[in-house]
């Protein structure tokens, strides 16, 4: 067990260290369309990366429709392992929509996953910048 504060430092090592093994500017957050945001968990159980939909139900609706049009050419060319959730509760109860991958067996606490978890996390961000990238105009609109 870790205490809270161990823990933090350990998250901080590994986050700092992935930075400097993968110096991209990864899209994350800056979509630039409201309510889509991509994302890399690392926990104590699993690592995922996922295309996030918040927002508003009647935004969220839009979006994910316009992400289920893509499914087979996400699925065929970019993610062929990506779970699709319409329904997906985060720790603090807010419902969203996620397309996400994740890699169960590694632990942000071993060290010794942590290589495992950032060539997880640099191959599957990069196939999804590259959808997003592909297919951003349909996605805005």
């Amino acid at each position: 067990m870790f205490s809270k504060e161990k823990s933090r430092r350990l998250r901080e090592e590994f986050w700092i260290s992935f930075g400097k093994s993968y110096p991209k500017k990864w899209i994350l957050y800056k979509t630039k369309i409201k309510g889509l945001t991509f994302k890399f968990t690392f926990d104590s159980k699993k690592a995922l990366v996922s295309i996030d939909v918040e927002g508003g139900l009647e935004q969220r609706i839009l979006l994910w429709e316009k992400l289920l049009s893509l499914k087979s050419v996400l699925l065929e060319d970019y993610w062929h392992n990506a779970i699709f959730e319409e329904y997906h509760l985060l720790e603090n109860q807010k419902e969203i929509s996620r397309i996400y991958v994740e890699r169960n067996g590694v632990s942000i606490h071993n060290k010794n996953t942590w290589l495992e978890t950032m060539l997880f996390f640099n191959e599957n961000m990069g196939l999804v910048e590259a959808f997003f990238e592909d297919f951003r105009d349909i996605l805005k609109s």
